[in-house]
């Protein structure tokens, strides 16, 4: 199937996706606030530059969109147009995160992973309890991935 709209409009419309503050990233920094945790946003000191740095417990939190880093959830579909191009990107955004993931850890990082679908889809588990699974590994002091149930 060809695009419904002309390459120019594809292009403008790509760029305007945003990279960071992110309304699922948003939805979690507000709601680890209420709860009292303080952190820093984007620190471009540390590999992947993190959505947030909470410095005090050692961890760091990405808030992953499932089709940019290829989750395997009911939000991911290969696109059908450009194949080659897409497979290129976003395995290679896998294979950035898990440098990122292996950089981080060797500094003494906790990695904290919230995929889009815990947040969003059919199979979300709610802002409460991915904030409350965030706080039970941060008071553990260990790394965690958050995602959706399976749809």
């Amino acid at each position: 199937m060809t695009d419904v709209v002309d390459a120019a409009t594809r292009s403008r419309m790509m760029s305007g996706i945003k990279g960071k503050n992110t309304k699922p990233e948003i939805q979690t920094r507000k709601a680890l606030f209420r709860k009292g945790y303080r952190y820093r946003l984007h620190d471009k000191h540390l590999p992947g530059k993190p959505d947030m740095v909470l410095k005090k417990y050692s961890a760091v939190i990405f808030v992953h969109g499932c089709f940019w880093h290829g989750h395997n959830c009911h939000l991911f579909k290969w696109p059908k147009t450009r194949p080659a191009f897409w497979k290129k990107k976003i395995n290679r955004n896998r294979e950035k995160d898990n440098e990122v993931t292996v950089q981080l850890k060797s500094a003494g990082w906790k990695i904290i992973t919230v995929w889009e679908c815990a947040l969003k889809g059919k199979g979300k588990l709610g802002i409460e309890t991915v904030t409350d699974r965030i706080s039970r590994a941060l008071q553990a002091h260990r790394s965690c991935t958050i995602k959706g149930k399976p749809a």
